[in-house]
C-alpha cells in the first residue's frame, strides 16, 4: 500500500478495467496505469479503456447451450462492469452479443474515470513492482520493457511472443471405428496419442487441400516477425515438398492400424490437451488456414468426419506467459506472489475470457487485502473452469491460449445422452455457482 493506494492495475483493457472495478468496489483504491495516452500501440486507435481491437462481438450470449454464454450469465451475478457495460452498448446481432464498440469503450472509461477509489494514470510502466499487490493485466501487445521485465523474472522461455496454435477436438467426437489409441513404437502406456490413418490417396488430397485452401494474412505489425521451427505452420511444410509432412508431423513410422495390421501411408496423431482428457489437440498442426477451410479440410481426416472443435488453428504475434507453471490457483506468480496477472498475458483467449481472469484476480486481490483468501469458483462453473485451464489442467509443455469451452468442464456423472449433456453441464454451473457466491460472499 502506498500513500493514495491499495494496489497498482497496470494495463487498462478489458481484464485490468473488470479487476479495477471490483476492487474499487470492495472498497479498495486502485492505481489503474495504462499506456496508451502516452504512447500507441500498433493495434488500438484510441486511448479509451477497454478499447475493441478486432471484432466488436462477445460471441453467443445462450446460456443454456454456449460455455461462454455462460460465462456472460456468470460474470453478470458477480457485478462485471465488463458485461454491464456490453449490455447497455448492445447492438443487433442474433443470439450474439455484440456492442458499439465506442459506446462500450467509452462507458468502460468514464465509469472507471468517475469512479472515487480509482485513480486513473496514463503512464508505461516497464518494470514489474518490486513490492505492493499488483496485478499485470498488459494483453498480448505488451510494451517491450514490461516483456523483458517479466522475461527476467520468470525466464525467458516461459515466455511466448508468437502463437503457434494446433486445433483442438473434443475427444468425443472422435470416430474409434477408425482412429486408434497407440505411440509410436509402442513407447510409454501406449495410449499417448489418438492415431488416425491416410492412405496415399487421402495424403495427396490433404496436401493439396493445405496448398490449394484460403489463409489469413498476417498483420502490419506482425510481418516482421520471422517463423521458427517449432511454430512452421503446416501448410509452409506441406509447400517444401509433397512427402514433407510424412517425415515430419504426419510420419507413419512406428506405428500399426490395428484394423489391417499395417502401417499407414500418413498419419494424424492427436495429444491429449487437458488433465480431464476430453480434449485432444492434433499435433503439428498449426496454421494460417481461415476458420472455414480449417474445418473442411480437417473433416477429410479418417476419423474425424464429425470431428467438433474447440479450438481452430492460429498462428500470431501474442505475448502471454506459461500459466499453468509459473501461476498458483490465486492467480499470483509463485516467484513473486504480491504479483497476480490477468487477461489475455496468462493465456486466456478472447474478451470475455480475458474480462472473466481480471474478475476473479480483482476478487482474489480484494480478498487479501482484507486478511483473508477467497476460494476459487468451482471447476464445475464456466469460471472455474477456464481458471484451472490456466492455473493448472493444461499440459505446461504444450500451453497455447484457449477459449472457455465445454470440454474445459468436468464431465457430468453418469450416462447421459448428448442431446441433454450442455443441459445437464449448465444446470451444474448455476446451482454450483450460486453455492460458491455464498461461500465468498
Amino acid at each position: 500500500m502506498t500513500a493514495n493506494h491499495d494496489i497498482h492495475i497496470i494495463g487498462g483493457g478489458l481484464a485490468g478495467s473488470e479487476a479495477a472495478w471490483q476492487l474499487a468496489e470492495a472498497g479498495w483504491h486502485v492505481r489503474l496505469s495504462e499506456m496508451r495516452g502516452v504512447e500507441a500501440t500498433p493495434a488500438h486507435h484510441t486511448d479509451a479503456l477497454a478499447e475493441l481491437v478486432c471484432s466488436n462481438s462477445f460471441r453467443s450470449d445462450d446460456a443454456d447451450s454456449n460455455a461462454v454464454g455462460l460465462l456472460h450469465e456468470e460474470m453478470r451475478r458477480l457485478g462485471s462492469l465488463i458485461m454491464a457495460q456490453a449490455d447497455r452498448h448492445r447492438v443487433p446481432a442474433g443470439s450474439a452479443l455484440a456492442v458499439d464498440r465506442d459506446g462500450f469503450a467509452g462507458g468502460v472509461t468514464a465509469a472507471l474515470a468517475g469512479h472515487p477509489r480509482v485513480t486513473l494514470v496514463r503512464e508505461r510502466v516497464d518494470a514489474l513492482p518490486a513490492d505492493g499487490p499488483a496485478i499485470i493485466a498488459t494483453g498480448p501487445l505488451t510494451a517491450a520493457g514490461l516483456a523483458g521485465s517479466i522475461g527476467a523474472a520468470t525466464g525467458m522461455d516461459q515466455l511466448a511472443f508468437f502463437d503457434a496454435i494446433a486445433p483442438i477436438v473434443h475427444r468425443d467426437s472422435i470416430d474409434f471405428d477408425i482412429a486408434w489409441f497407440q505411440s509410436r513404437w509402442d513407447k510409454g502406456d501406449g495410449r499417448d496419442y489418438i492415431n488416425c490413418p491416410l492412405d496415399r490417396d487421402q495424403y495427396q488430397a490433404f496436401v493439396q487441400g493445405l496448398l490449394d485452401g484460403e489463409k489469413t494474412e498476417f498483420r502490419e505489425w506482425e510481418k516482421d516477425t520471422p517463423y521458427f521451427d517449432g511454430c512452421m505452420p503446416i501448410e509452409v511444410m506441406a509447400s517444401r515438398g509433397p512427402e514433407t509432412l510424412r517425415h515430419g508431423p504426419m510420419k507413419p513410422f512406428g506405428l500399426r492400424d490395428p484394423r489391417t495390421g499395417h502401417r499407414p501411408y500418413a498419419v494424424v496423431q492427436l495429444r491429449q490437451d487437458n488433465a480431464l482428457g476430453t480434449l485432444w489437440n492434433i499435433v503439428g498442426f498449426q496454421t494460417k488456414l481461415k476458420y472455414a477451410e480449417q474445418v473442411r479440410l480437417f473433416r477429410t481426416i479418417p476419423g474425424l468426419e464429425q470431428a467438433e472443435f474447440a479450438r481452430l488453428g492460429g498462428l500470431h504475434r501474442n505475448t502471454f506467459i506459461n500459466a499453468p507453471r509459473l501461476l498458483d490457483g490465486q492467480l499470483r506468480l509463485k516467484s513473486a506472489p504480491h504479483i497476480r496477472f490477468a487477461g489475455q498475458i496468462t493465456g486466456c483467449e478472447g474478451y470475455v475470457e480475458s474480462a472473466a481472469i481480471g474478475l476473479l484476480a480483482g476478487r482474489f486481490a480484494a480478498a487479501e487485502l482484507a486478511g483473508g483468501a477467497l476460494p476459487a469458483p468451482p471447476r464445475t462453473t464456466a469460471l472455474g473452469a477456464l481458471l484451472g485451464h490456466i492455473t493448472g489442467d493444461a499440459d505446461a509443455a504444450t500451453y497455447q491460449p484457449m477459449n472457455v469451452n465445454f470440454g474445459l468442464f468436468p464431465p457430468v456423472d453418469g450416462d447421459v445422452r448428448k442431446a441433454e449433456r450442455k443441459a445437464r453441464l449448465t444446470g451444474r454451473a448455476r446451482a454450483d455457482l450460486g453455492g460458491w457466491m455464498g461461500v465468498a460472499a
